[in-house]
């Protein structure tokens, strides 16, 4: 869930274009320097949009709030997360897939700005019963997918002592908390820290029989 996607410029006489500008531009003012420090001005601007056009698709911020977090922030999490976990060889593989991925990105960019679902959870979640609604969607659908490949391993007895459910949690709350480290340090150490303890704590479930 690193990437801050470019807006990127097309038509002014292409709607949905225009409408993705405007949602691209969105998720990168809101998830670096946050949904109350940005303007719907910005967003304009950004976006190369009227304020008519604006209001057209996206009457008020909170309704274009909504569309990032379903249409971009959700999108990250199933990239960097989902369809890693998808294509390993197992669960482990693919948390650990995820982590590097990320820990490598944010090295190569040499800059932080933290985990976009965390960045809007912690600024958005407890004021705005229809955002945390949405914020905890996605997080629901990320840990979901974890215990699913989990449960698939156990299946196959290769994560026998691990319940699916609580370790799916345990891993979106070490990445979340390794990325809120990595922000405040500017470094990507401690993923790549939290990435080692958890396939070491997997590797022990192996052997442990099953519940």
């Amino acid at each position: 869930m690193a990437k801050q996607p470019a807006p990127s410029r097309g038509r002014t006489n292409d709607p949905e274009g225009l409408r993705r500008r405007l949602v691209d531009a969105a998720y990168a003012a809101f998830t670096t320097q946050g949904y109350h420090a940005t303007s719907m001005h910005d967003l304009k601007r950004e976006a190369g949009a009227t304020g008519g056009a604006l209001s057209h698709h996206f009457p008020t911020k909170k309704d274009l709030g909504l569309a990032v977090i379903r249409d971009r922030v959700a999108d990250a999490v199933e990239e960097t997360w989902i369809e890693p976990l998808r294509s390993a060889a197992s669960a482990s593989e693919g948390i650990q897939a995820a982590f590097s991925a990320i820990a490598s990105e944010l090295e190569r960019r040499g800059a932080v700005s933290g985990c976009p679902l965390n960045n809007l959870a912690l600024e958005l979640s407890r004021h705005d019963p229809d955002f945390r609604a949405q914020i905890e969607a996605v997080f629901d659908r990320w840990r979901e997918a974890i215990a699913e490949r989990i449960r698939a391993d156990r299946a196959a007895g290769l994560a026998a002592g691990l319940d699916p459910d609580a370790f799916a949690t345990l891993v979106v709350a070490a990445y979340s908390g390794a990325m809120a480290m990595a922000k405040a340090s500017q470094d990507a150490a401690p993923l790549r820290i939290c990435a080692e303890q958890l396939a070491r704590a997997m590797q022990e479930g192996r052997g442990s029989p099953a519940a």
